[in-house]
This record gives structure tokens, sequence and C-alpha cells, in this order.
């Protein structure tokens, strides 16, 4: 990946985007959703700067949604705005991908074990399946941010059977320095080995194994930490190891 020229261009904000937005919903969140998106896909890397004005621009919009987009990305620590210089998209923070680790370890690997010995559990078996299925799909083609769109579907379907959709949000908001390292990670190691860890959760609740679904979500949400290393002397330039 280039980490050079790393300037917001008109060319990233498409009149596609422009003309996508709804404008019978709030604006702002949903220019929170797209940049997000780039960011999360790594289209707008560490260290790209972003302008308000391009972005009025672009949009069409007023400065207020704008501010206001920004400011939630800037909640989310997923940009970081310097008065009077510059708004540049936040570097990977290794300590915040670490905490929100823990905290979906503990959520889903909780949920998992739950759900295997639900009643319900070929029902979420099933709707995983499908979802997993989906992602095959994807697996010998390079569409990373689609990947892991899908990805996250996966997961939300597991907090939807728990009961946890409202934490679901909540994860979400933490996640955007783990869903990045995990995004440099995928060229690393590929996306079969996540559908085929996907696939081993999805067995553990198909039989009941409440152990053997939390044992394989423990090592599927294990993995991109175990690699954190290896992705900064790869990506040093998108990595504050703090």
């Amino acid at each position: 990946m280039k980490t050079k020229d790393r300037s917001l261009t008109l060319d990233l904000l498409t009149a596609k985007h422009r003309s996508g937005l709804d404008r019978t919903r709030q604006i702002a969140p949903q220019i929170v959703e797209y940049l997000r998106e780039r960011i999360l896909a790594l289209e707008l890397a560490p260290g790209t700067a972003l302008s308000r004005v391009e972005l009025q621009k672009q949009f069409g919009l007023s400065q207020t949604p704008v501010r206001d987009a920004l400011m939630r990305l800037e909640e989310e620590g997923l940009i970081t705005v310097y008065p009077q210089y510059a708004t540049l998209v936040s570097k990977i923070d290794i300590n915040l991908a670490r905490q929100t680790h823990f905290m979906r370890r503990a959520v889903e690997q909780e949920a998992v074990f739950n759900l295997a010995e639900r009643a319900t559990a070929r029902h979420v078996a099933d709707r995983l399946r499908s979802a997993n299925a989906k992602l095959k799909t994807l697996v010998a083609s390079n569409e990373y941010a689609d990947f892991l769109v899908l990805d996250r579907a996966f997961h939300f379907i597991i907090y939807e059977e728990a009961g946890l959709e409202h934490i679901w949000p909540i994860i979400r908001r933490h996640s955007g320095h783990i869903d990045r390292l995990r995004r440099l990670n995928l060229l690393n190691v590929g996306t079969q080995r996540v559908v085929d860890a996907h696939d081993a959760i999805i067995e553990g609740i198909a039989a009941g194994d409440p152990v053997g679904a939390e044992k394989a979500m423990k090592i599927h949400l294990s993995g991109t930490l175990s690699m954190i290393n290896d992705i900064a002397e790869r990506y040093p330039d998108y990595i504050d190891m703090g």
C-alpha cells in the first residue's frame, strides 16, 4: 500500500456517493458511515488529510453536517483534528485495538456458548451458515472491503440471536482500530482462514457444544492480535504502538 500522497481528492468522493445521499434522513450519519467505511477499508489510509471544504463541495452540503460527521469520527478515534492545521485519519492505535479485542472476546465467547446451549441452536447455525456462504464467494477475490462488511454481518447475527443487538453499536463505535488491523492482516493470512474459523464456530453451535463453540470463537478473534508485530513491521507508517 502506498503511504505517500495521502491527501483526500475529489476522486474518492464520487458523484455516485453524492447522489446516493438520502435527503429524507439525517445527512451527518450518512457521511459518517461513508467515511468510516473508507477508513476501515484503508482507502483513506492513516495520515490522509480530510478537507472539510472539499467534503462540503463534493456532497453539496453546508458546513454543519460535515462538521458533525467529522466530530463523530473524532470521537470514534478514527480521525485526529489539529485546530488551525489539519484533520488527519488517525494511525491504528494498538492499545485501543487490544481493549476492543478484550471486549469483543468477552461478549462473543459468552454469546456463542449460550447459543449452543439453546433449543434454537440449529436455527442459529443455519443463519450463520447462510452468512458464511456469502463470505465464501469472495474468498478467491481481492474484495477485502466487501469481505469485511459481510464478516460484520456474520458477527451481528450472533449478537442478534443472543439478544445483544443493542450492544452491537457500542462495539462497532470502538472497533475502528482492530478492524483496520484485521484488514491489514487479511493480506497476510488470507480470507480462507476466516471462513474456516466461522465454520468451526457454526459446528460448535449446531452440535450443541458450548465449550467447542466458545473455543472456536476465542481462536478466531485472537488471530489478528497474535500478528501485531508482523503487521507493524510491514506497515510502520500505519501503526501507533503506544
